[in-house]
C-alpha cells in the first residue's frame, strides 16, 4: 500500500524546470521530499487523514530559490538599521539617518546600509560633510551598496580614523572627505559588527524576508562573523527556514584546515561551501581592474585588491585542503588572471566560481566554459547599465559588456544567480536578466529561473538534491500568484508560498 503524503500541492502550474521543462498539476511530500509529480486526480489518491492539502488555484509552482551569492546579515541590517537602499536622493538617505539617529541611544553609530548615489541628481557619494549634518552624537556611518565603500561623519573618522589603511582613506585639500573604500572600508565594518545576539537578530530578520520572496537556501559570504554558530544554533532548535551554504573568507582558510572541514561537510541545512576571496575591487569605487582606463577618470584603471601571485597561492592552498574556491572578479584583467589560476583545477572536483564577472572578455568566457568554471553572477547589476547611470559614467560605451549572461550561457559557462543583497529577491533579477538592455546580456524567462534554482545548485554542489521539482528531491518550493512567463512586471508577481524541506515557512495565500 502506497504510503499518503505529508503535503499535497494541487491545481497548480507546476513547472519541474528540468532539461526540457515539463508542467504538471501537483506535487506530493513525504518526509521532506518530493515523492510524486502529475495529475491532480492521481495524486489526489495520495491523500490521507493527516495529509495537509492546499488547492494552489492554479498558481505556479516552481523549485525554490537559491541566492548564490549574499550577505544575509547585511540584508538583516537594511531592515534593523537605516534602509539607504530606496532613498532616490542625498536628502532622502539623509532623512533615513536622521529618523534612525533619533531611535539609538546617545553616543552609539547611527548606521545605515544600501545608499547608491549613482540614482542621485546630485553625484558622489555622501561625505563627512553630509553625515555631520544628521543631529547624532555618536558617529554616522553609511555603507554603500556595492559594501566596497563606506562614508563617515567627523565623529566616525575621529572614532574609526587612526586604524583605518591610509591607502583605503579618501582626501580633498588634504582633509579627509569621509569617503573610505575597500580594505578601509573593510575595516570600519568589522568594528562594526554585532555580538552573537545581535548577529542572531539580524539573521532572523533576513531569514523571513528572504522565504518571503520565495528564497528556500542562501550562499552567504561570511567573514568574523558570528553567523556560522547561529546560522547552526537555530537549525538545532528547528527554527533555521533557509538552506545556508557557508562561503568562508580567506582569512579562515587555516582554521578550517586545521579543524578538519572542506566543502560540502556538514549535514542538515547548514554546510561548508567555497573560499571566497578578492580581488579586485568595484565599478562603482572606480576599483574594479580594467585594461583600459575609466571613462570618468582617465588616469584610473583600478587595482588589485589580492593580487594574482597571492591569488594563486590562496587557490593552491584551498584547492589542496578540498575546498572550492569563489573568487571575486569583476574588470576584465580580474576575471582574466581568475581564469588563469584556474586552468589547472579539475572541475569535476573542485567546481570552482567567479563571482560576478562582470567584465569577462569573449576569451576569458569561452576559456570559463572549456574549463567548467561557475560564473555567479547578479542579474540585478542591470540596474546600472542602461543609457545613463552608473555604468554610463563609468566605462562608457562598455557598460553593454557588464553582466553578458546571454553570452555566459550561449557559452554554456555554468551560469548561477544570486542578489549580492542588491536588493534579495529572486524575481527583480529574473526581470532584470529578461528586459536587459542588449540580447548579450539577457537571457529568457526559463534559463534565467533556472539559474536561480538548478543553476544556484549546481554552485554548491546540490543539483542531486535541489533545483528541479523531481520525485526524490527535497521539498524546497515556491509558488507565485502569477506567472513569470506571462507577466507584464516579472518583478512585481507576489510569493504566495515557500516550503523548505516539506515544511511551509512562508504562506500568503
Amino acid at each position: 500500500m502506497t504510503e499518503a503524503a505529508d503535503l499535497l500541492l494541487t491545481n497548480a502550474e507546476v513547472h519541474t524546470l528540468t532539461r526540457p521543462d515539463e508542467t504538471h498539476e501537483a506535487v506530493a511530500i513525504r518526509d521532506g521530499r518530493i515523492v510524486r509529480v502529475g495529475d491532480a486526480y492521481e495524486l489526489n489518491f495520495l491523500a490521507g487523514v493527516d495529509t495537509h492539502t492546499l488547492d494552489l488555484g492554479g498558481r505556479v509552482l516552481l523549485p525554490g530559490f537559491v541566492d548564490a551569492h549574499t550577505h544575509l546579515d547585511v540584508v538583516g541590517r537594511k531592515l534593523v538599521h537605516a534602509d539607504l537602499s530606496t532613498a532616490g536622493s542625498r536628502a532622502d538617505a539623509l532623512d533615513a539617518l536622521r529618523e534612525r539617529a533619533d531611535a539609538v541611544p546617545d553616543g552609539d553609530p547611527v548606521l545605515g546600509f544600501g545608499y547608491d548615489e549613482s540614482t542621485w541628481e546630485t553625484a558622489g557619494h555622501l561625505t563627512r560633510r553630509d553625515l555631520d549634518a544628521v543631529d547624532a552624537a555618536g558617529p554616522v556611518v553609511a555603507v554603500r551598496e556595492d559594501l566596497h565603500v563606506v562614508s563617515l561623519s567627523s565623529t566616525g573618522i575621529e572614532r574609526f580614523g587612526d586604524d583605518l589603511p591610509e591607502a583605503g582613506v579618501r582626501h580633498e585639500g588634504g582633509e579627509p572627505t569621509g569617503v573610505v573604500v575597500e580594505a578601509a572600508a573593510e575595516a570600519v565594518l568589522d568594528a562594526l559588527a554585532p555580538d552573537e545576539s545581535g548577529t542572531e537578530r539580524l539573521l532572523r530578520a533576513a531569514q523571513e524576508h528572504a522565504n518571503e520572496r520565495g528564497v528556500t537556501g542562501v550562499h552567504d559570504m561570511v567573514r568574523r562573523s558570528h553567523a556560522p554558530r547561529v546560522y547552526r544554533d537555530l537549525a538545532a532548535a528547528g527554527e533555521l527556514t533557509l538552506r545556508v551554504r557557508l562561503n568562508y573568507w580567506a582569512d579562515h582558510l587555516d582554521a578550517l584546515v586545521e579543524t578538519g572541514l572542506r566543502t560540502n561537510h556538514g549535514e542538515g541545512p547548514v554546510r561548508v561551501g567555497a573560499i571566497k576571496t578578492f580581488t579586485d575591487g568595484s565599478i562603482g569605487g572606480r576599483t574594479a581592474r580594467l585594461s583600459s582606463p575609466y571613462a570618468d577618470a582617465p588616469d584610473e584603471r583600478g587595482g588589485w585588491t589580492v593580487g594574482p601571485e597571492a591569488f594563486q597561492d590562496l587557490l593552491d592552498s584551498a584547492g589542496a585542503a578540498g575546498f572550492q574556491v569563489a573568487a571575486h572578479a569583476i574588470g576584465d584583467v580580474a576575471v582574466g588572471a581568475v581564469v588563469d589560476a584556474y586552468a589547472d583545477a579539475d572541475p569535476a572536483t573542485v567546481r570552482h566560481r567567479i563571482e560576478h564577472a562582470e567584465l569577462a572578455s569573449d576569451a576569458a568566457i569561452e576559456r570559463m566554459a572549456d574549463l567548467g568554471v561557475v560564473a555567479s553572477v547578479q542579474p540585478n547589476f542591470h540596474r546600472w547599465a542602461g543609457e545613463s547611470g552608473l555604468y554610463a559614467d563609468r566605462l562608457g560605451d562598455r557598460r553593454t559588456e557588464t553582466n553578458r549572461l546571454g553570452r555566459l550561457a550561449d557559452a554554456d559557462v555554468p551560469l548561477a544567480f544570486g542578489s549580492d543583497c542588491m536588493p534579495l529577491d529572486p524575481l527583480v533579477g529574473v526581470a532584470h536578466a529578461v528586459d536587459a538592455p542588449t540580447d548579450a546580456q539577457g537571457l529568457g524567462v526559463t534559463e534565467a529561473l533556472r539559474a536561480y534554482t538548478l543553476g544556484s545548485a549546481y554552485a554548491g554542489f546540490d543539483e542531486d538534491r535541489l533545483g528541479t521539482v523531481e520525485p526524490g528531491k527535497r521539498a524546497d518550493l515556491v509558488v507565485l500568484d502569477d506567472s513569470p512567463w506571462t507577466a507584464d512586471d516579472i518583478a512585481a508577481v507576489d510569493v504566495a508560498l515557500t516550503v523548505v524541506d516539506g515544511r511551509i515557512v512562508h504562506e500568503a495565500l
